[in-house]
């Protein structure tokens, strides 16, 4: 059984028991979470598509942590000009584990 759902701005195909690391959400660590934009699921073989999304389907999920990623360095250079610039940036993201999906259709 597997779904596959949107999240900022981002799909992910997800199964039950799966941890996920997506774009940061406004949640703390242990809470529970209902993922409702469900574009494809499929169970036993079947799969129902979405149009957009699935309607009674949801991801039932609970937040594990929410941290920042590794740095990442942007280097900006122009010859000959003495121009340059370093800059460092760290994506904020949220993990998540999949409980169950939620299918009522």
């Amino acid at each position: 059984m597997f779904a596959i759902i949107e999240s900022g701005g981002k799909q992910y195909r997800v199964s039950p028991g799966q941890v996920l690391r997506v774009e940061k959400m406004d949640a703390d660590p242990g809470e529970r979470l209902s993922l409702e934009k469900v574009l494809l699921l499929s169970k036993d073989g079947r799969t129902v598509t979405g149009t957009p999304y699935v309607e009674g389907a949801a991801v039932k999920a609970s937040v594990v942590e929410t941290s920042k990623a590794g740095k990442v360095l942007v280097f900006k250079m122009k010859p000959r000009k003495g121009f340059r610039r370093l800059r460092g940036h760290r994506q904020p993201y949220t993990s998540i584990r999949i409980e169950e999906i939620v299918y009522g259709g």
